[in-house]
């Protein structure tokens, strides 16, 4: 039987307690599951913004998207994990990532790691999740053979980029979810698949705004960024029967928009539930 339909929005912005208040519970009257919260150096900071949110909602799960596993010892951010877990009435869920931006390792005074470094050490932490915090539930994202070997045999959600659309004939999509069952082996039908929207419109023309998108895929053309499948255009209409593709062709049922696309996004969720 498929998954019920799951929705969630970032929050992007550093506001005030009023204004977080204001989002989270504007998200859960929207029909949002999980409202985010990204781990740069520059954005909201996670576990105080998500504890902020989870005192102004009932049901609205928390999530991180995801935390930067560098940045973390797996005892400390364990006793975090467990600390929200329990003062939330266990409705945090752990989103987790390599780490990426060398910049803000530089900032926090920390050394960059290798890219297979990295890899090793979020192996390093979820495994040590899932030792002593075994009750919250864990996304990893990304779209590597060894990130998504790691998420396939220890996450219960994987949040999947897709790949890169360079051919109109080829399908990454697909590929990478082939790549995925194949490591997961039984566990697969357990795993919840995420797609992270970065683009949709936000008005009546139909046609999204590209820049959040282009910011992770600069090399590709517009045509190219209109082939990702966290591009979505065209009418709320439109935008409904391609998640339902999406949930059909992909077994994805977990879509995760950005806070500039929450409101537009509400209608498409009013269409599918």
């Amino acid at each position: 039987m498929a998954r019920d339909l799951r929705f969630g929005f970032g929050l992007m912005a550093a506001p005030r307690k009023s204004s977080v208040q204001d989002w989270a519970r504007r998200a859960e009257d929207m029909g949002y599951d999980v409202l985010h919260v990204p781990d740069h150096l520059g954005a909201p900071a996670p576990f105080p913004t998500l504890m902020t949110a989870a005192d102004a909602t009932e049901k609205l799960h928390l999530g991180t998207f995801v935390l930067n596993a560098g940045f973390y010892k797996p005892a400390l951010l364990a006793r975090d994990v467990m600390a929200m877990h329990d003062l939330t009435g266990g409705r945090l869920e752990l989103g987790l990532g390599t780490g990426y931006v060398e910049a803000e390792f530089k900032a926090a005074e920390i050394p960059y790691p290798s890219a297979r470094e990295r890899v090793d050490h979020l192996r390093h932490v979820v495994e040590y999740l899932g030792e002593h915090a075994p009750d919250v539930p864990i996304l990893i994202a990304g779209s590597g053979d060894r990130v998504l070997t790691i998420a396939a045999q220890r996450a219960h959600v994987i949040g999947l980029t897709g790949g890169d659309p360079t051919s109109p004939d080829g399908d990454p999509l697909a590929e990478r979810i082939a790549f995925v069952r194949g490591r997961a082996g039984e566990r697969f039908a357990d795993l919840e698949l995420n797609i992270a929207i970065t683009a949709m419109p936000i008005d009546d023309t139909g046609i999204p705004d590209l820049s959040i998108t282009r910011r992770f895929l600069p090399e590709l053309s517009d045509e190219e960024l209109l082939r990702t499948p966290g591009v979505l255009a065209g009418s709320p209409g439109d935008i409904a029967d391609e998640i339902r593709r999406y949930r059909d062709t992909y077994g994805v049922t977990y879509i995760t928009v950005q806070q500039p696309h929450a409101e537009a996004f509400a209608k498409v969720i009013e269409l599918l539930r």
